[in-house]
């Protein structure tokens, strides 16, 4: 692939079909609607492994055959080429079934929590933050260890948190063993499952784009959908409850779950986020 080939020229080369228009929607996205009347959407990632993590993991989350995501014609390089999701109205009859299709998608498994999917990069990313998928054999050791304590640190090293508010998040993870719940085998996440990333389609289905998929516990992509706001999320956590009820006291460990990502955000975005992980951590310790 040339450095300089226009997105409509890779958008060509991948589908096997001709471009009848190109438009450039952001920076990093452009539109190319093929000669056949779909729309695909060209996106520059920030690296090679960014762009082949996004493609591994939405066709990992594809083959579970629950929710759907956007299908991948192609990688290469930094650069990926995608289905176009034609966007309408959130419903709340759209959400009960997003919720059955979550829990579907959950149950699919992986092989281990920190699980990369099949050809993905150990080294990921999650936002602009880097995201490292190493395999653990229990939940709380490995969220601890991969998920909470490098982005602490980051946090400690940046001024963002102060070396006496790190302590109540140690012990939050000195902790999880006794706060995390039952054990549950490893699910097939989405990984950053904010409301930006499900797209709610005009037909009448739920997508999810932009993932950074793993295995993990269920209850994180539960509690980050929670933390940044969901249309009728009422109705999305009706519908997975119908379909894969979560264990007892789960609302208790959505603070938990949400560290993660706030630790994240405060890496990335500042000192407001880390007031919520405290926020957060002190209710963890509380239940």
């Amino acid at each position: 692939m040339s450095a300089h080939e226009s997105p409509g020229d890779l958008a060509v080369r991948l589908t096997g079909r001709e471009a009848a228009g190109e438009r450039r929607l952001s920076g990093t996205l452009t539109e190319v609607t093929l000669d056949d009347g779909r729309a695909v959407i060209v996106k520059r990632a920030d690296g090679p492994d960014a762009a082949r993590a996004e493609a591994a993991g939405l066709r990992w989350l594809a083959e579970a055959g629950a929710v759907p995501v956007p299908a991948v014609h192609g990688q290469e390089g930094d650069r990926l080429v995608l289905d176009r999701i034609r966007q309408g109205p959130p419903g709340a009859a759209a959400a009960a079934r997003f919720g059955e299709s979550l829990a579907a998608l959950h149950a699919a498994g992986a092989p281990a929590f920190g699980a990369a999917p099949p050809g993905g990069p150990e080294r990921a990313s999650i936002g602009h933050a880097p995201l490292r998928n190493v395999p653990g054999a229990d939940w709380p050791g490995w969220y601890a260890e991969h998920r909470v304590l490098p982005y602490l640190r980051l946090a400690v090293d940046g001024g963002t948190l102060r070396p006496a508010e790190a302590a109540l998040l140690e012990e939050v993870c000195a902790r999880l063993p006794y706060l995390a719940g039952p054990a549950e085998p490893p699910a097939r996440l989405h990984g950053d499952l904010w409301n930006g990333n499900v797209l709610w389609g005009a037909d009448g289905r739920t997508w999810l784009i932009d993932p950074a998929a793993h295995g993990g516990h269920r209850e994180t992509d539960l509690a980050m959908l929670a933390l940044f706001g969901c249309p009728h999320l009422d109705r999305v956590l009706d519908g997975y409850q119908r379909t894969a009820p979560l264990a007892a006291g789960w609302r208790d460990r959505v603070g938990l779950h949400q560290l993660f990502p706030l630790l994240v955000h405060t890496v990335l975005f500042g000192r407001g986020y880390a007031e919520q992980a405290l926020d957060a951590a002190r209710a963890a310790l509380a239940h």
